[in-house]
């Protein structure tokens, strides 16, 4: 993952999802052997399943951190590009390790793009110390702010963020 925020500026993530941040984390994340970068195209179908987020450095620091995926080009009538649709949610990771080592708040959801390219945002937060049972669950998945979550949770600005491209499949033609 490039610490550079421009590629998230050109996509739109900073502005639409995101405020501007400076990177101080690094991670990756991979579906199946294809790793995320910024702005790289990944079918549903491939991204059905969570992917793998690891957090790099080394496990001895005590710092947790809270993953949010989104997606902001979900339509949504009532708030046009004010609100995302969800995607999943894990808080708790411990840094230096995957996000399995956290607690799953929200269940992932895996890409469902109906017409369009949509984007698929992952944003890393650190924690000021475990969420424990007092973190604010969103209402559903419809209408999510990735930044009022993160101001009702007080976990500031990312440390870290990549988003891809995905866009629904053609179906299989039948003979």
């Amino acid at each position: 993952m490039s610490r550079s925020v421009e590629p998230l500026i050109v996509g739109g993530v900073i502005g639409d999802v995101l405020d501007m941040f400076t990177p101080a984390t690094e991670f990756t994340v991979h579906y199946g052997t294809k790793q995320v970068t910024n702005g790289c195209d990944i079918k549903p179908s491939a991204a059905a399943d969570k992917p793998h987020l690891q957090i790099l450095g080394p496990p001895l620091s005590s710092s947790l951190y809270t993953l949010v995926m989104v997606d902001p080009d979900a339509p949504n009538p009532s708030e046009p590009r004010l609100r995302e649709l969800l995607h999943w949610i894990v808080v708790d990771i411990p840094h230096g390790h995957d996000a399995t080592k956290g607690r799953e708040l929200v269940a992932y959801m895996g890409p469902r793009p109906t017409i369009g390219i949509h984007r698929y945002i992952l944003a890393l937060f650190k924690q000021e110390g475990a969420m424990g049972g007092g973190s604010q669950l969103p209402d559903g998945r419809a209408n999510f702010s990735t930044r009022q979550f993160a101001a009702q949770n007080r976990l500031g600005l990312p440390v870290a963020a990549v988003y891809f491209n995905s866009q629904k499949e053609p179906a299989m033609k039948k003979r």
